[in-house]
């Protein structure tokens, strides 16, 4: 039977697989965990004069470098004068170079979250007025790339390398004991170990180029690895492999001394022991993904990364401990199988984990969410619903497991359990036989004539014969084909004990459910690692609406459209009187296209000598603007690239030629911007 399902459980397992990679390569790169909340000068302005400096305002505090913020000109040369600092809280600021002429500016800008993730961005302001610039910045993220490739990989299998040790020793100090000697079982907790420990060291080699420059050739810089020592995430990783040091020094123990003892009251201490240190050690592992990443910042610092820890230990406890079973009800030996008391045990440890998943689920969505609407409205919402259907229908498949470990009351049936007894007590006697057998058969490597031992003429009186020592011995080659022998009785026994458990159909069921569980867990380990480098919900709501508020003015008008005014006037000459109208579009902060029509007062357009058109904002002393339109048609005056500085209350004045000597000027006022 095992062997006609061998092929599907492979298929399964592939497909599985291939579904988490496929969820791993399509996240895209990771979203900014702080996002920039406002800047001075803001997005697309155009101020009269050079600013001392520019700032950036983050949702969060962020790390900085030497060139955390750069300005460039329109040539795409650096005006800025020193290194950034942070003016107040998380406002940060770089000096710039005095008398620096009109044209558009570039500011880009590359710093660290205070959860670990790389940010960076540019945007653009101008003095005087915009113009032309060969300043480039590249728009691809450090993130996304070959470096950000592979720390996501060394993220997720960091992950996975710790669910798999911990969960697995778990499993085995507290479900089945037995589970201890069984070589599978010691190989996945120690493969787990192995993986985790190179995932750090990848992690802490490709860190400095992850939040810098994001090229490969800066890996192996020595000098980078120095600076990401003294951050929060180097420490973290740091403290990561001393503590895998005690780690490994836990595993030899549980599968050397712990194994091998046999005095139950020794075993038992033993066991307390390694359960207190244990536990000691993976909530230190746990801790150092807390204390360098979203639990670490934002609201109630203090509570959440308590609660990520246990969060953590209860995810290890639970798929971990799944994996181990796996293993072990597919690679146990047939002398050693899993137990229906173990499976009940870990069906208990599992439960235990899923509500301790639910508190702490609960409360890390409520503060990284904060509202109802996150859950469609962001990114992180959407997967975090992701990843809780694929617990609802962990937990379904889970409970599958539960009702065949209830059916699963005897290892084998009743039959096959005679058949177990009879093979192993007739092991023996069988053994005996065959060897009594095989001693009076031929054996032709040992004589190599072919005729029986009583066959054998006896020596002659005057040669000489073996001495007594010889002849006590036994033929070495007999010695040999015995213990051939005895392997392949050995070998055929365990294959029959095999086969005869795996007869056993709640057996079957089990390894199915439990299998499906596995593969779901795959996958939900990929959405979990994809949602630890996603920007929160409620930072990601905050930022929007920070952004929006500074940006209020200029989207008001572009929701408005373009501005008409419509201002009579009335020259005093001949064909003095008439209508002017100026329609302005889009009306906001920037660039905007200006049309001028002059009219009679019964609504037919005609020309005129001059039209002119300024614009002041009183209120900030800004103005006259002076725009003489060009004439396009009868009646009609046009103006491209007619320049806004700023939002405001601004004073439209028109100046109206009809003669040489006749002209007026009328006003209006408008908010612009």
């Amino acid at each position: 039977m095992t062997q006609t399902i061998a092929p599907r459980v492979r298929t399964l397992v592939l497909l599985l697989l291939a579904a988490a990679c496929a969820l791993l390569a399509g996240a895209g790169p990771a979203s900014a965990h702080a996002a920039v909340t406002g800047s001075d000068p803001g997005q697309g302005a155009v101020v009269q004069e050079a600013p001392a400096r520019i700032s950036l305002t983050f949702s969060e505090q962020v790390a900085l470098s030497d060139d955390s913020l750069r300005v460039l000109d329109p040539d795409g040369k650096r005006v800025d004068t020193a290194e950034p600092s942070n003016v107040s809280g998380t406002t940060y600021a770089v000096g710039l170079k005095p008398g620096l002429p009109d044209g558009t500016y570039t500011v880009a800008y590359q710093v660290v979250s205070a959860d670990s993730h790389p940010v960076a961005g540019a945007y653009t302001f101008s003095i005087g007025a915009p113009s032309k610039t060969s300043a480039t910045v590249s728009q691809q993220a450090t993130d996304d790339g070959v470096v950000g490739w592979l720390y996501g990989t060394g993220r997720y299998v960091s992950y996975a390398g710790f669910i798999v040790m911990a969960g697995g020793a778990a499993f085995v100090l507290a479900c089945w004991r037995r589970g201890s000697g069984v070589r599978p079982v010691q190989r996945f907790v120690v493969s787990g170990w192995l993986a985790l420990t190179a995932a750090t060291l990848a992690l802490l080699l490709l860190r400095g180029s992850y939040t810098g420059s994001g090229r490969v050739a800066d890996v192996f810089d020595l000098s980078l690895l120095g600076q990401v020592l003294e951050t929060k995430t180097g420490a973290a990783l740091v403290s990561r492999l001393l503590l895998l040091a005690a780690a490994a020094l836990f595993i030899s123990v549980l599968f050397g001394a712990y194994d091998k003892r046999e005095d139950p009251q020794e075993k038992r201490d033993l066991t307390f022991g390694l359960a207190i240190g244990g536990v000691v050690v993976a909530a230190g592992l746990a801790a150092s993904w807390a204390m360098s990443e979203h639990a670490s910042v934002g609201l109630q610092a203090a509570v959440s990364m308590p609660v990520d820890v246990v969060h953590l230990l209860a995810v290890a406890a639970w798929l971990g401990g799944l994996g181990a079973l796996l293993v072990a009800l597919y690679r146990a030996p047939a002398d050693t199988p899993v137990d229906a008391s173990a499976v009940r045990n870990f069906s208990r440890v599992a439960f235990g984990s899923v509500l301790a998943l639910i508190a702490t689920g609960t409360y890390q969505s409520w503060r990284q969410l904060g509202s109802w609407s996150a859950f469609t409205d962001t990114r992180y919402g959407q997967l975090l619903l992701a990843k809780i259907a694929l617990v609802v229908v962990l937990v379904g498949v889970a409970w599958i497991s539960r009702r065949w470990t209830g059916r699963l009351v005897e290892a084998v049936p009743a039959s096959a359990e005679r058949e177990l007894a009879r093979v192993g007590a007739g092991a023996d006697a069988s053994g005996a036989t065959d060897a009594d057998a095989d001693a009076s058969g031929d054996d032709r490597t040992g004589t190599g004539t072919g005729r029986d031992a009583d066959e054998q003429p006896a020596p002659e009186p005057d040669s000489p014969g073996p001495d007594d020592t010889e002849s006590d011995e036994a033929d070495p080659a007999d010695t040999e084909r015995a213990a051939q022998l005895a392997r392949q009785r050995a070998a055929r026994d365990t294959a029959r004990q095999k086969q005869l458990r795996d007869a056993d159909p709640n057996r079957f069921g089990l390894r199915r459910s439990v299998l499906a569980e596995a593969g779901i867990a795959v996958v939900l380990l990929a959405v979990t690692t994809v949602l630890t480098q996603t920007e929160p919900g409620r930072t990601e709501q905050e930022a929007k609406a920070a952004a929006s508020s500074s940006a209020a003015a200029s989207a008001d008008a572009g929701a408005s459209g373009a501005l008409t005014l419509n201002m009579p006037f009335d020259t005093g000459g001949e064909d003095g009187k008439g209508i002017v109208t100026v329609d302005l579009d889009p009306a906001r902060v920037g660039d905007n296209e200006m049309h001028v029509y002059v009219e009679r007062p019964n609504g037919r357009a005609f020309d005129i000598p001059e039209v002119k058109v300024d614009f002041t904002l009183k209120a900030k002393d800004i103005g006259p603007l002076p725009v003489t339109p060009d004439h396009i048609a009868t009646g009609h005056w046009s103006a491209n690239g007619v320049q806004i500085p700023m939002a405001g209350d601004w004073q439209v004045d028109v100046t109206v030629r009809t003669s040489d000597i006749d002209e007026v000027t009328v006003s209006k006022n408008a908010q612009i911007g």
